[in-house]
């Protein structure tokens, strides 16, 4: 295959085109993963990112030919069980991705790939229960189980019997679950009748959170803290009344039933609030990413989808929003001093800037020291077993950096990431989520 420099055009992205039968057919499938392996193989700009690169490059190179012609199809597998979706590779190191002729979208290809393994019952009991985030939690955050399940998951012995049945890593960070969940904790009809804050720009002045899997049950005081910085800003804040996982889970597994199940439930409820005149906000980039990108290309003909697509936004994407229209207020009574700021992958995938970043900048005496580097968690892959080792080496580059800045604060978007730092720090030091930061800015 001849080099040719790569498309100087913006990205674009094709549907997913994943009911086509074609799609699961794994003779057609292996031949489109020998092409694009072959032109990675060929460039190896993506050496540094996820494990997945380093794979099959180790591979061709210790095979005979050390070409992709001496590398076994089980390493293809090995490949595809590495990618856990960041979208970093499409976004800001491939330079074949369309509109360039070789057309390669690595992640989807990764995608398809699951989706093929998934549809041949090749799935992990394990990993169809950690992505049952609805079901999960729900068990989980029954009042006695809830004490149950977090005293095992602090329990060296109750670590090593999830070792044993599930294969989770005994070093890696579990979540706590709260049976006094952020729906437990707010009236579902708080401001539903409420009126709009002043437009600013596209948004509309008073907004929905969907609460997601991990701020209902893991760490509500996330969705608090948004509310109470929203509210600040004269901006009313309702629940959104869809209660259904993202679906980012079962997408990151490959059961693309279970997603478009989960958005036959989301996508009707939340399209009705934008049509109230609500926008939609999510604290967990993920979750938007998932209702911004993933779910527009399962269903690009979807109205709803598309209507959903265009009011859905990141907490600080908003607020900045608000800002350049002159409606954010700046009463900032704390200085927040130094901020490691670990910027999550899909935050970076939705191109919206550093908004995070930049609105943390408005409180005075802050300085806030951008970390762009994957933490190797993908909510999933760094409990696992065998993966826990790999994702801790993914996310060490972003450990250095937090302890170089020893910062007075560090964060992440992603709430996750942020206590995959805090396990590769292991000194004590836990993670503020940067809406926590915010609010302690505000002093409300």
């Amino acid at each position: 295959m001849s080099v040719r420099e790569g498309s100087l055009e913006a990205p674009t992205r094709h549907p997913l085109d994943w009911r086509n039968p074609d799609f699961y057919d794994e003779a057609s499938l292996l031949q489109e993963l020998e092409r694009v392996f072959d032109i990675c193989h060929g460039c190896r700009r993506c050496f540094s990112l996820c494990n997945s690169f380093p794979t099959l490059f180790d591979a061709i190179d210790d095979s005979d030919t050390m070409e992709l012609d001496g590398v076994s199809r089980r390493v293809y597998w090995e490949v595809v069980d590495h990618c856990y979706l960041c979208d970093m590779c499409y976004m800001t190191k491939c330079p074949y991705v369309p509109p360039h002729e070789w057309n390669v979208d690595f992640p989807h290809l990764m995608l398809r790939a699951k989706a093929v393994k998934h549809s041949q019952g090749n799935t992990r009991a394990r990993d169809r229960i950690l992505t049952s985030t609805d079901l999960v939690g729900t068990l989980a955050g029954i009042p006695v189980v809830s004490a149950v399940v977090n005293a095992v998951n602090r329990n060296r012995a109750g670590r090593r019997v999830l070792e044993e049945l599930l294969e989770v890593h005994p070093d890696a960070h579990l979540p706590d679950y709260h049976s006094d969940t952020l729906r437990r904790r707010l009236d579902v009809t708080r401001n539903q009748d409420a009126e709009a804050a002043p437009q600013a720009g596209p948004t509309r002045g008073k907004v929905a959170l969907f609460a997601t899997c991990y701020g209902n049950y893991n760490e509500p005081d996330l969705g608090e803290d948004l509310i109470a910085v929203f509210e600040h800003n004269d901006i009313p804040v309702r629940l959104a009344e869809a209660r259904r996982c993202c679906g980012m889970p079962k997408l990151e597994l490959g059961d693309l039933p279970a997603v478009a199940r989960a958005k036959e439930t989301n996508i009707p409820q939340l399209a009705e609030l934008v049509d109230k005149g609500w926008d939609i906000v999510a604290p967990i980039p993920s979750c938007v990413l998932m209702f911004k990108q993933e779910l527009p290309l399962m269903f690009p003909d979807d109205e709803d989808v598309a209507k959903v697509r265009d009011n859905i936004y990141d907490p600080f994407e908003y607020l900045v929003l608000r800002h350049k229209h002159g409606q954010l207020k700046t009463d900032f009574k704390n200085a927040l001093g130094s901020i490691a700021y670990h910027v999550a992958c899909h935050l970076r995938v939705q191109n919206i800037g550093m908004k995070t970043r930049e609105l943390l900048q408005l409180v005075p005496d802050t300085r806030v020291q951008a970390i762009e580097r994957c933490s190797g968690h993908d909510g999933t892959y760094a409990v696992k077993k065998e993966f826990h080792e790999i994702s801790m080496k993914l996310c060490k580059p972003v450990v250095n950096r937090v302890q170089q800045a020893d910062a007075d604060h560090y964060c992440s978007d992603c709430p996750m990431a942020g206590h995959q730092i805090e396990n590769g720090l292991d000194n004590g030091k836990q993670p503020e989520h940067p809406l926590k930061l915010l609010r302690l800015a505000y002093g409300i």
